[in-house]
């Protein structure tokens, strides 16, 4: 699935990468624990998160996320600095009002699969 695709289903604002958005995202990682990020998300995900600091840009970086989507329409926004590191390292950030549960569940539904070696799917036989 594609950033533009991702920003299409979630009706997403790009705060940062506009042109990146062809990118491939691989899976999705929804949290707000930045310790789980860093434990799970495997690269190419696409994290999913209520949290808007700098610590997630970091924690994004050091698991090369392919982006991070700010759920719940947060504000206030992340700030200039957060936006200028994220620009520095070329990570898209787009923003949706949706929540984090439903965020999540409209990617999965439309096929991105989660982090975990099943896809999510384990024991839904």
């Amino acid at each position: 699935m594609t950033l533009q695709q991702v920003k299409d289903i979630l009706k997403a604002e790009v705060l940062v990468g506009n042109d990146q958005m062809g990118r491939v995202v691989t899976s999705g990682f929804g949290c707000d624990l930045m310790s789980d990020v860093l434990a799970f998300a495997p690269p190419g995900a696409l994290l999913l998160t209520g949290i808007t600091n700098a610590q997630v840009v970091r924690a994004a970086q050091m698991v090369d996320a392919a982006a991070v989507v700010f759920v719940r329409g947060k504000r206030p926004l992340p700030t200039e600095p957060v936006l200028e590191m994220a620009k520095d390292i070329r990570l898209p950030l787009l923003t949706t009002r949706y929540l984090l549960y439903d965020s999540c569940g409209l990617l999965y539904c439309a096929g991105l699969k989660g982090c975990t070696e099943d896809g999510g799917r384990q024991g839904a036989e």
